[in-house]
């Protein structure tokens, strides 16, 4: 069937006030009334209506009869030669033969010579409009992607969360690239909108992880271009959460290269999206270490204070929900308040009580809902290896660095490798520093690199 006879079809019953369900019930009046006892249902119809008035093929001269009937016109008056233009088929009633709708020369015609048919200016003016908000509504009922979909990539990146704390980071890495190209495909099809606000978070997520990956892998350039990804995508929905994990992650790579009041500036910054739950915790911490190398040593401890009181609330969010490394680990935590005692002049005690206690909860292993990153758990014993070195304590320091020695090549990450130059050092002014053992040791940390120091391209 042609789209001149949908269209015809369509106006016929609009003009008469009907919509689908009148007309199904209508037309199924009119076969009974001629006898045929094998009409469908009013569901049944009203689909075979939306097709042939879309022009799809399938009216029969059973229920061209019955259109007749309906409209109350013979038969010779139902349009067959749809190549050739509608005519006038009941009284009041115009076919055009151009459009679904009736087209802008149709309307400026109808103004020219108004009251055509029975037809006022203002009526036709009124159904193009309603015939064009239907097109237009149809266009929006159409989703390139399903649930199922959407459900996997929120999986995946859950997925990879907690695979980013276990796992070798290069083949995670891979892995992150992947899904997010999946994302960006999404992105291109006809989708809700939902659908994009949704995809654009677990893209902010994705990215964001990309991004510590690249600082694991020795490509911070590569890091900061990921996180500012991630930020555009957070800002173009609103999403604080993310906003605040993502200030997090800028802000610690900023302490970590020295710049100890931009870090702390990012880390209030991502404090004004959120102060609670695990980012707002580890934003606090972050500004606190950040404040005590800058010797705002009053403010460090308000910085600890502030943190201890934010991870006291029962807490939730969307990114809590996606766990694993946009969660936070009681282990860490623990690392992490000794992060900053240890900064603070007089508080080693405190920083060394913090350390054990978090080396306890790692060897414990994760609680309910919990992932312990590899990571973190090293960086928290070359540090209690740092405070025993401070404090004459070898052996308690070796035993310290026995589990980050023997991690797997493709886990010796650029921060872990960082760290351990700096207890080179110190073990290079150990009163025993000629010994056989610490020579050992030292000799080891030297050998010591990241298994994949390959450039990644994050295209």
């Amino acid at each position: 069937m042609s789209q001149e006879l949908g269209a015809w079809l369509r106006q016929e019953r609009e003009i008469r006030g009907w919509d689908r369900i009148e007309m199904a019930k209508r037309l199924i009046a009119a076969g009974r009334a001629r006898g045929d006892n094998h009409m469908p249902g009013v569901n049944g119809m009203t689909h075979n209506i939306y097709r042939w008035e879309r022009g799809g093929y399938g009216v029969s001269p059973r229920h061209m009869l019955n259109y007749c009937a309906a409209f109350g016109i013979p038969p010779a008056q139902f349009p067959r030669d749809t190549s050739q233009p509608l005519t006038m088929v009941s009284p009041g009633v115009l076919a055009e033969p151009d459009s679904s709708f009736l087209s802008g020369q149709a309307v400026g015609r109808m103004a020219q010579e108004p009251g055509i048919g029975g037809i006022t200016v203002a009526a036709g003016e009124v159904l193009a409009a309603a015939h064009e908000g239907s097109e237009r509504a149809e266009q929006a009922e159409q989703r390139g992607i399903g649930d199922a979909t959407v459900e996997q990539f929120r999986a995946d990146v859950t997925r990879l969360s907690r695979e980013y704390m276990t796992c070798e980071p290069l083949p995670v890495f891979r892995e992150m690239r992947r899904v997010r190209g999946r994302m960006y495909a999404a992105l291109d099809r006809r989708i809700w909108p939902q659908d994009s606000a949704e995809i654009y978070f677990l893209l902010g997520c994705v990215n964001g992880l990309m991004a510590d990956v690249a600082y694991d892998l020795g490509c911070p350039g590569a890091a900061q271009e990921l996180y500012r990804a991630g930020w555009a995508y957070a800002i173009a929905i609103g999403q604080q959460a993310l906003l605040a994990k993502l200030r997090l992650g800028m802000a610690s790579h900023s302490y970590w290269n020295g710049q100890f009041k931009r870090a702390a500036e990012l880390a209030a910054s991502g404090l004004e999206h959120l102060s609670g739950g695990p980012t707002g915790v580890q934003l606090h911490l972050m500004y606190g270490r950040a404040a005590a190398r800058m010797g705002d040593t009053a403010g460090a401890r308000r910085a600890v204070n502030l943190a201890d009181h934010a991870g006291a609330r029962d807490y939730s969010d969307d990114l809590t929900g996606i766990g694993g490394e946009y969660d936070l680990s009681r282990a860490t935590r623990h690392y992490l308040v000794a992060s900053v005692f240890t900064e603070i002049t007089g508080a080693s005690a405190d920083a060394t009580a913090q350390l054990e206690r978090a080396i306890e909860l790692y060897a414990a292993g994760p609680g309910p809902d919990e992932t312990h990153g590899y990571a973190m758990e090293a960086i928290a014993q070359v540090s209690l290896a740092e405070a025993r070195l401070r404090d004459a304590e070898l052996d308690g320091a070796v035993d310290a660095l026995a589990p980050v020695l023997g991690l797997v090549p493709g886990k010796r990450i650029d921060f872990i490798r960082q760290r351990l130059d700096t207890v080179a050092l110190q073990l290079a002014q150990h009163p025993d520093h000629g010994s056989a053992r610490v020579r050992d040791i030292a000799e080891r940390i030297a050998e010591y690199g990241p298994g994949n120091a390959d450039l990644l391209s994050v295209g």
